[in-house]
């Protein structure tokens, strides 16, 4: 009988039973222009091609009718093992069958550059390597006989336009897609055959016997032609990733496989033409199970250069960080001189959203964005960003480059003039603007940055006119941003906000202040599931928009960091080894982490996540290995 009560809906699970994959068993491949993920039955279910930002051919990451592309054993869907070949980007899995054993290595491919890459072009010199514009996947069989499958199902710009398929006659190695203006080759020593929008190949393969395929968008759709040139560039894929992580600084010390796991994914995400770094590889993975919380991560964020920059020198990756701050000096200001908060990977400001309301989104979660409708939003850590980026890169090269001068005056000058009005956040908050406590702290890193620079550069009148500002920002944070002894998500507010663990990174406060030290504690306390940390609580937060979130894996490896400057190095280190062990089996880490369930939510792998890991990392590894001298 009805008590005429209404049943609030429970909120749905991270683990609830879904068609989709968990976020973290996908595997991650690179070609620094682009990225794919590859789900653990062999499928690839996202590959945007030529670039990181261009429409999907296969999208079955957003719906599962939206594109994918296998190539395993018949029948067999979860493999015996998966990993990296070491020190790569290059994905191995081997698989067991009732009737024998096969290994397959999927990689987007990289070889010796040897002209001008008509694709993606670069504005920056060509490095020696570059992408062939190819996913190459190789087989062999190890014991036995086993029966292998291709199945080729694209479904162009985000899954809207179906693939028309043609192929050559008499030729049942090769088949070419089209769809919405792009065209890729599919070619194979597996005879092929086209069955509606896909092609499908089926071969018994011998102990001993090898196989391979291969898709290429390439010029003239050059394609390798048998087995064994297509395993000679896996094989040239896996010493580019070699090489580049032999140039890395990364200490003997037992965080090093996660910070080279890290290193790796940072160059993944980095788009070789121009230099910039994507913030993930993918749009619209929820932040919040089958909710609204679905954003499009595949730009740059000026807020991520200080992080970006930090890594890269710490790992002694200067060539990188070369790069990428002169991607920044090329970057077009807005018109009153400062940096948007984000810009595409070919420094395009204009990002506008768009929802993609014909697909199901990630286990139901909607809407599918693309675009990014805050890049026209107004946040003033921007600007300390920049500058902290800057005067990093100068006491790395021991020059400040003629060409980044007017940035650091500009970017100033726009802190000096906005740091006292409220803003949308670090967050990127939909809700009212408000007087958000890190914004002014960024505000107060960019005058401190630039007096810094101003008096490398032997400019007294510029260093005494912005210290002046940075005393004056540093005073009024203070006293409105701190209560009770605490810093505060914003000066209307005693809510709690991960984002002031900043004051210890970018040293606002020295590691012995109480007020940083008990700031560091009631985040501690207060601002965590399950020991890891909340950007902040939604409850308390307009941010205009519903639903809970996850705990965000950064600012858990943020307060690994402030625990290690205000001197918890051991509660550092057991935090860290928490953070360690819910990396993926692959050890990638979406953006956040649902402790009650133990999954991740959010765009994957999260650039912004390996960074604070490679972040954090430091401050255990410095202080232990000086400890030993």
């Amino acid at each position: 009988m009805s008590t005429g009560a209404t049943t609030q809906a429970a909120p749905q699970s991270a683990a609830a039973p879904s068609p989709f994959p968990p976020i973290a068993d996908y595997a991650f491949l690179s070609d620094c222009h682009t990225g794919a993920l590859v789900a653990a039955d062999g499928a690839i279910d996202w590959l945007c091609i030529p670039s990181f930002d261009s429409p999907s051919i296969f999208g079955s990451l957003l719906d599962r009718q939206a594109g994918f592309f296998r190539f395993a054993p018949f029948g067999i869907n979860h493999p015996t093992a998966r990993s990296y070949e070491p020190g790569t980007n290059v994905l191995r899995t081997t698989w067991k069958t009732p009737s024998g054993w096969v290994r397959v290595f999927d990689a987007l491919t990289v070889g010796p550059w040897d002209h001008e890459d008509e694709i993606t072009p670069h504005t920056r010199p060509p490095a020696d390597d570059d992408a062939d514009h190819m996913l190459v996947r190789t087989v062999e069989c190890l014991e036995g006989q086993v029966e292998l499958e291709i199945v080729c199902e694209p479904a162009f710009d985000y899954g809207r336009a179906p693939a028309a398929w043609t192929m050559n006659e008499g030729d049942r190695h090769s088949a070419e897609a089209s769809g919405a203006g792009q065209t890729f080759r599919l070619v194979s020593d597996l005879a092929l055959d086209i069955e509606g929008e896909r092609v499908r190949g089926r071969h018994v393969l011998q102990a001993g016997e090898k196989a391979y395929c291969a898709l290429s968008w390439a010029e003239e759709l050059a394609a390798p032609a048998d087995s064994k040139e297509a395993e000679a560039r896996v094989a040239a894929t896996t010493r580019f990733w070699r090489a580049w992580l032999s140039r890395a600084r990364i200490p003997d010390h037992r965080l090093r496989d996660p910070i080279q796991r890290s290193a790796l994914t940072i160059k993944g995400l980095t788009y070789m033409p121009t230099g910039a770094t994507v913030a993930a590889l993918t749009t619209s993975l929820p932040e919040t199970p089958g909710g609204e919380r679905n954003w499009d991560y595949r730009y740059t964020w000026i807020r991520d250069t200080t992080f970006t920059l930090q890594a890269l020198h710490f790992l002694n990756l200067n060539s990188e960080a070369d790069e990428f701050m002169e991607f920044v000096a090329d970057l077009e200001p807005t018109q009153d001189g400062s940096l948007q908060i984000m810009y595409g990977i070919d420094g395009r400001r204009d990002l506008t959203e768009e929802t993609l309301d014909d697909l199901t989104g990630y286990a139901g979660a909607r809407p599918v964005r693309i675009g990014n409708g805050a890049f026209d939003q107004k946040q003033n850590d921007v600007f300390g960003a920049v500058l902290d980026s800057i005067l990093l890169h100068t006491q790395h090269s021991d020059r400040l480059p003629r060409s980044l001068w007017p940035i650091v005056q500009s970017q100033a000058e726009c802190a000096t003039a906005v740091w006292q009005n409220p803003d949308q956040g670090i967050w990127e908050a939909r809700g009212k603007p408000q007087q958000y406590v890190s914004s002014k702290l960024m505000c107060w890193v960019a005058l401190d940055r630039a007096a810094k620079l101003a008096e490398i550069r032997a400019d007294p009148e510029q260093q005494e006119k912005w210290r002046t500002v940075a005393d004056e920002i540093h005073a009024d944070i203070l006293e409105h941003g701190a209560k009770g002894g605490v810093l505060r998500q914003h000066y209307e507010t005693d809510a709690l906000d991960a984002s002031t663990l900043l004051a210890a990174i970018f040293g606002f406060l020295p590691g012995d202040d109480k007020l940083l030290r008990k700031s560091v504690e009631a985040i501690a306390n207060d601002l965590t599931e399950d020991g890891f940390v909340l950007r902040y609580k939604t409850d308390e937060t307009d941010d205009g928009l519903s639903g809970k979130e996850g705990t965000f894996l950064i600012c858990s490896f943020w307060l690994v960091s402030a625990l290690a400057i205000v001197g918890e190095l051991q509660r550092a280190r057991d935090l860290m080894e928490r953070l360690l062990r819910v990396a993926s089996p692959l050890g990638l880490y979406a953006e956040e982490f649902d402790a009650a369930t133990g999954r991740h939510l959010g765009n994957f792998p999260q650039a912004f996540s390996h960074l604070a890991l490679i972040e954090a990392g430091a401050r255990i590894i410095v202080p232990e290995m000086m400890a030993e001298y």
